[in-house]
């Protein structure tokens, strides 16, 4: 029994190390400079850690339909600040405010959420380095 006793040791710092290095800084992809506000409808929700998911679809500038990747904050922090599953289906329009990819892909740090009856969530992750300023006025929205 005290031979294992390393081996455990050694695998559970592998996994806590694993679990650590997937979960990064705000600065390392997301880009403070490039604000976006997206209007669009919810495709998917990943309840995941340690970012949720929102994939939505919103209608570009051209007509055509892009597919946006958002990160939001882990699920238990979700829940707290007020989300739940039904409070963001599949069909649901939402007006989201946050940070782009630094790379340009469809892809953005979720700061806010606004549901259609107005209510606002908070989505951001904190101790990220996320900015936690008001995004909104100045982004674009997409339409």
């Amino acid at each position: 029994m005290r031979e294992l006793l390393p081996l455990t040791a050694a695998v559970s710092v592998l996994v806590m190390t694993a679990t650590a290095g997937a979960h990064h800084a705000f600065s390392a992809e997301f880009d403070e400079s490039r604000p976006v506000t997206l209007r669009g409808v919810i495709t998917e929700m990943e309840w995941v850690n340690p970012h949720s998911w929102i994939h939505i679809d919103v209608m570009g500038p051209d007509g055509k339909v892009e597919s946006w990747m958002l990160e939001a904050g882990p699920p238990g922090a979700l829940v707290r600040r007020g989300w739940s599953k039904a409070s963001v289906p599949v069909g649901l329009e939402i007006l989201v405010v946050g940070y782009q990819a630094k790379n340009g892909t469809l892809k953005a740090n979720a700061k806010d959420v606004t549901l259609p009856d107005g209510r606002r969530l908070f989505a951001g992750s904190t101790g990220t380095g996320a900015p936690y300023s008001d995004v909104g006025d100045a982004a674009k929205e997409k339409k």
